[in-house]
């Protein structure tokens, strides 16, 4: 029997939209959205601000978020205090549900979340936030683990080197891992200050630091040429080609558990 038109046009299509389908690449993983803030204590006042976020770390976490990462300075910009606020995505952080269960937990404790600021802004000089897509949290969590150094570079881009310039960091990761340093873990830019990109490389503790700033010259020579640049000498270069900005950290991973 044959078959109607209408069912052959609608089964026609069916077959090329489940072609089409199959066709298409896996949906990339959904990047990790985080909230970078950089504070400048007030004069004498960041004993204070450390025992504020202390107490107010497991008001966060009862809130249903992400215990923060929090970073002490120790040489190099201006901030004291860089609190790294794992968010997820704007659709979950700022939801009805998690708002209203991050003010049930701020108004349990005490300190509602306008008392909260407060009380910060009576302690901070200067801060600035920055939201950034990196790594997952679970590879975040995992790479910190064990370590209690953190070196942070944060850079902005000359115009149109902005993706080039996400590429030369992971190359750079490449180049320290070869030499046996930690990698490095990129975060890109998406609202707020004006860091187009993050990047972070942790160590156990000062001594290996300073043990592994001592790679031979051959080592380094050969790892640079393998990772893509053109020599060890270049990798610096290259990079403040790409930048009209750069500023280092070095500082103190804390533990500020609930």
């Amino acid at each position: 029997m044959t078959m109607p038109a209408k069912t052959l046009v609608v089964s026609v299509l069916a077959l090329c939209a489940a072609s089409a389908q199959a066709r298409q690449p896996p949906a990339a993983a959904r990047p990790e959205l985080y909230r970078f803030v950089m504070i400048q204590a007030a004069p004498g006042k960041l004993p204070d601000l450390i025992d504020l976020y202390r107490q107010r770390v497991p008001v966060i976490v009862a809130g249903g978020d992400e215990a923060p990462i929090f970073v002490r300075h120790s040489q190099g910009d201006r901030w004291d205090l860089l609190v790294i606020f794992p968010s997820g995505s704007y659709t979950d952080y700022y939801s009805r549900e998690r708002i209203a269960r991050r003010d049930e937990a701020a108004r349990g404790s005490g300190l509602d979340g306008a008392a909260f600021m407060k009380r910060m802004y009576e302690l901070i000089a200067w801060h600035e936030d920055v939201f950034v897509h990196g790594p997952p949290l679970a590879e975040l969590r995992a790479y910190l683990t064990g370590t209690t150094v953190a070196h942070f570079e944060m850079m902005q881009a000359l115009p149109g080197k902005r993706d080039e310039l996400i590429a030369e960091r992971q190359m750079e990761s490449a180049f320290n891992s070869l030499r046996g340093r930690p990698a490095m873990l990129t975060f890109t830019h998406d609202q707020g200050a004006a860091w187009d990109v993050i990047t972070l490389d942790a160590w156990r503790d000062w001594r290996q630091y300073g043990e592994l700033q001592m790679v031979p010259a051959d080592v380094s020579e050969a790892a640079a040429k393998k990772a893509g640049f053109a020599s060890a000498d270049a990798v610096g270069v290259y990079m403040r080609s790409l930048i009209s900005t750069h500023h280092d950290t070095l500082g103190t991973i804390l533990t500020l558990a609930p």
